[in-house]
């Protein structure tokens, strides 16, 4: 997979792959995805932090990625 996902491939991908699966917002098909949603944390709406935190660190385990972010572990705890 490309570093960017076309329109048709976003289509494409399930809803679980998404951090934010309600909005299909947060694509992670793959490690360099889960890194991408790791670095674009900081622009998810504050009420959404939370969630997508949680999923992201779900997703990164599956890909054996390492969570580096302290903000994302901070929300993932709440």
């Amino acid at each position: 997979m490309s570093d960017r996902l076309s329109y048709a491939e976003k289509e494409e991908l399930p809803t679980s792959v998404y951090g934010l699966p309600e909005r299909r917002e947060y694509p992670m098909p793959d490690a360099a995805h889960v890194r991408a949603a790791e670095a674009y944390f900081r622009y998810c709406p504050e009420e959404l932090k939370p969630e997508l935190a949680r999923a992201i660190l779900k997703r990164a385990k599956e890909f054996g990625v390492d969570v580096e972010s302290p903000t994302v572990l901070q929300y993932a705890a709440e």
